[in-house]
């Protein structure tokens, strides 16, 4: 008992009465680090400098891993920008349908029509796009004082049958345009051709014409009703006694223009 007494530590206090189980047999001392440790790590400039290094090491190497992908995403973002452009020029030009024909490269051709300039175009309002570009066309022609054959397919589907042969498309932008016999292209061609001064010279063979009145018998508008059936589309057969479908004018009781487009 005195020996298990001896063997355990009481500072500053009486020894207890009572026996201490043998489970706090031994004494157990907590140590806290010193206290010049810290001190010593940070006032010794080796540590200190060489931990420096070592963060500004890592500090770089960081640096150029963010450098080299930003770089790399700079680079495959132009190369991106450039692809986006290239196929908004190729959307752009294929978005003018036949227009992407220019002279002199193009192979279409009307045939009979070497001796003048043909333009299909159409007279209604309803796609108000199309019938600006129309008359954008129109415009630029008759300020060159030209006689032009003007095809409105509004007026007669033969027309549209006739330039869908020609094209060899089922769906076309209006107007589409031949000069001797060759399709030049659309509205935007026609534009880029006249700013260029390439339309002037090859509209320079053609014959001038007088005046750019309007037509007396009808009124610029090509066509005029028709004068066997007075536009019924109907005649009286007095033989059969029955009513047949005139043969002179078109699905709209319409003829050309025998003054204007002779």
């Amino acid at each position: 008992m005195a020996g298990f007494e001896n063997n355990v530590e009481f500072k500053g206090k009486a020894k207890p009465n009572t026996m201490v189980p043998s489970l706090f047999s031994r004494s157990f001392t907590i140590r806290s680090p010193p206290k010049n440790s810290q001190r010593d790590y940070i006032n010794s400039p080796s540590r200190f400098y060489n931990s420096l290094e070592s963060m500004k090491g890592k500090v770089k190497k960081l640096c150029n891993i963010f450098e080299a992908s930003k770089s790399a995403k700079s680079s495959t973002t132009e190369l991106h920008t450039q692809l986006i452009s290239q196929s908004n020029k190729l959307k752009s030009v294929k978005s003018m349908g036949a227009d992407y024909h220019r002279y002199p490269f193009n192979e279409i051709r009307l045939a009979g029509t070497e001796d003048r300039i043909v333009v299909y175009l159409t007279s209604l309002r309803g796609i108000r796009r199309t019938f600006e570009d129309c008359y954008a066309v129109m415009m630029i022609f008759r300020g060159f004082r030209v006689w032009i054959d003007e095809r409105d397919i509004s007026m007669d589907s033969a027309y549209k049958k006739e330039l869908q042969s020609v094209l060899g498309e089922k769906h076309f932008s209006l107007p589409q345009v031949f000069i001797k016999g060759k399709h030049m292209g659309g509205a935007e061609v026609i534009k880029q051709m006249y700013e260029t001064g390439e339309l002037a010279k090859i509209l320079d063979g053609f014959p001038k014409r007088d005046s750019v009145s309007l037509c007396e018998g009808c009124g610029d508008a090509r066509f005029k009703p028709c004068g066997n059936c007075s536009g019924s589309r109907k005649i009286f057969d007095e033989d059969e006694e029955v009513l047949k479908r005139c043969l002179e004018c078109n699905e709209n009781g319409l003829i050309r223009c025998p003054e204007c487009c002779s």
